[in-house]
């Protein structure tokens, strides 16, 4: 099976699953009710993710059967390759499983971020996968030491985690998932990588199928279900791919950076606050564009072109020289430092007529 044409497959399987996952009366679906995070108003299921990992699952096992899929030896599905996708798929699934019963029954924390540290864990030590240095272009790079491991794992830890903070705007993850993890498969057969391209194209597939239905207004929410393994698969992407030299650490940083930018500076900016972090709230960037009147689909198809413009950057950057490549990392820091700018100008100018208006969900 030709990548294009399993594809679009794994999409048509996602949309299909996602379908009867929306549909009324689809049974054993939890849904997800408004809350002091949310910016939904009215209760809307939230298992699109099982639709996403069933067809990355389905995708990986039809190419893996398919003789001219051009995966055979050592690939994803093959335990005489070494067996660490098949290890890494397991960890996904997992983590489906235990996000799934946390849509339903809501887990305390503690077992949750015990899950996702045994996941990241395994990486690290089931798979062997560190991020031993950290690139510095035109000045070489520096070495994490000893150091490397246990941040690999707390880098894992909160890809995971930051992936289902920002799974709260109509469209927004769905789209992230879609162009992050194309750009990471794009890469990666631009650098010959052919598991790699394989395990993103799949997601990237997925997340196109449960886009359909998610897009503002949206019938079906991802859930912890998708946003989690999600994260922490983006993670292990990030990881392995560095770790086989198919892609310097910046490139797929730079790819999820709308993701990793608003969480981690919204979390710096509550810690500074001495705020409690894990409480939920409305103090994103995305989530104060739309609380300030911007709403759904004027905030997310802003937060595409950010999307896009950081993916066809850091495809940039994988054929830049190390001087240019300095140069699109200082102007994306700044960049973002603007952005955080123009949301604080934003809400001073809107949030009373957004007000006025009652746009607050």
């Amino acid at each position: 099976m030709e990548l294009l044409g399993l594809t679009v497959v794994v999409m048509g399987i996602s949309f299909l699953g996602v379908r009867r996952l929306a549909a009324p009366g689809a049974g054993f679906v939890p849904l997800d009710h408004p809350n002091e995070r949310s910016l939904h108003t009215v209760p809307t299921p939230r298992t699109g993710g099982l639709a996403i990992l069933g067809s990355v699952v389905a995708g990986l096992l039809l190419a893996g059967l398919s003789a001219q899929a051009g995966f055979g030896e050592g690939s994803v599905l093959d335990p005489g390759g070494g067996g660490k996708w098949l290890w890494i798929m397991g960890l996904v699934v997992m983590l489906g499983l235990i996000s799934f019963q946390d849509d339903r029954v809501s887990l305390p924390p503690f077992v949750r971020l015990t899950v996702h540290g045994f996941a990241a864990l395994g990486v690290v030590f089931g798979v062997g996968a560190v991020v031993t240095a950290v690139p510095l272009p035109t000045l070489g790079s520096f070495s994490l030491g000893w150091m490397a491991g246990p941040l690999t794992v707390l880098g894992l830890l909160w890809m995971t985690n930051l992936y289902n903070f920002m799974d709260g705007m109509d469209g927004f993850a769905g789209g992230m998932t879609v162009v992050g993890f194309g750009m990471i498969g794009y890469l990666a057969f631009q650098a010959g990588s052919r598991d790699v391209t394989l395990v993103a194209v799949c997601v990237a597939a997925g997340g196109g199928g449960f886009l359909i239905l998610n897009w503002p207004p949206a019938r079906i929410f991802m859930g912890d279900v998708g946003s989690v393994p999600l994260g922490f698969l983006a993670g292990a992407l990030v990881v392995l791919g560095v770790q086989d030299g198919v892609y310097d650490l910046w490139g797929p940083l730079l790819i999820f950076s709308p993701f990793i930018g608003d969480a981690t500076g919204t979390l710096m900016r509550r810690l500074a606050r001495r705020e409690t972090v894990w409480a939920p709230h409305r103090q994103h960037y995305y989530q104060r564009l739309v609380l300030a009147g911007w709403g759904h689909r004027k905030t997310v198809t802003a937060e595409y072109g950010l999307m896009l413009a950081c993916a066809v950057s850091a495809w940039a950057y994988s054929l830049a020289d190390d001087i240019w490549r300095a140069s699109i990392l200082v102007v994306w820091a700044g960049l973002y430092v603007g952005l955080a700018w123009a949301v604080s100008w934003v809400e001073r100018h809107r949030i009373r007529p957004a007000m006025q208006s009652g746009v607050l969900g």
